[in-house]
């Protein structure tokens, strides 16, 4: 059995695309993954399955989503040997870990889009994109900073999904 981490963009925010995790739990059985867990609202799911490929996972998970919700809910797929180097690896780890964010791209984005994103500068706010990921540090509340997800995608034209240190952490404890 392979372990991975899904995690799932935009869902059970403002009350919209709500999901309760118990129920997206059994949802995700009927794929046949194991030792299904879940760590807060925000789709953040550890499992295990004998399938190898991770585009073939990402797409079985948004495919069951879409058919028990009705409503489409990017995907993103890490393993945890990658999730621990992402971690072991942040450039602003010196930093006060409350304020460390890690963006998780779909895809690498196209070389132009990344050198045109350096070109940003809302100091006090620090970036690092590394190639799937960008490391994000900022002082300010992530609600209040400019760099958010929603900028990442934007200008690198990707899908992307956030999350603190906190949760990283947490979801490799889950793991073991």
């Amino acid at each position: 059995m392979n372990t991975y981490i899904a995690l799932l963009r935009g869902i059970n925010v403002s009350g919209k695309k709500k999901i309760k995790m118990a129920d997206l739990r059994g949802h995700l059985a009927e794929l046949n993954f194991n030792n299904l867990q879940t760590y807060i609202q925000s789709g953040n799911i550890v499992f295990e399955s004998e399938l190898t490929d991770i585009r073939e996972l990402e797409q079985a998970i948004h495919k069951k989503i879409l058919e028990k919700y009705g409503f489409e809910v990017p995907v993103l797929i890490v393993k945890p040997d990658y999730l621990k180097t992402v971690l072991d690896k942040n450039p602003y780890k010196t930093h006060e870990t409350k304020q460390l964010y890690y963006t998780f791209l779909a895809e690498t984005p196209a070389p132009e889009l990344v050198e045109k994103l350096k070109t940003y500068n809302y100091s006090p706010e620090e970036t690092q994109l590394v190639e799937r990921h960008i490391y994000f540090y900022s002082p300010l509340s992530y609600g209040r900073s400019k760099m958010n997800n929603n900028f990442f995608e934007k200008k690198l034209k990707v899908a992307a999904t956030t999350r603190n240190w906190r949760t990283l952490n947490k979801l490799l404890e889950m793991i073991g």
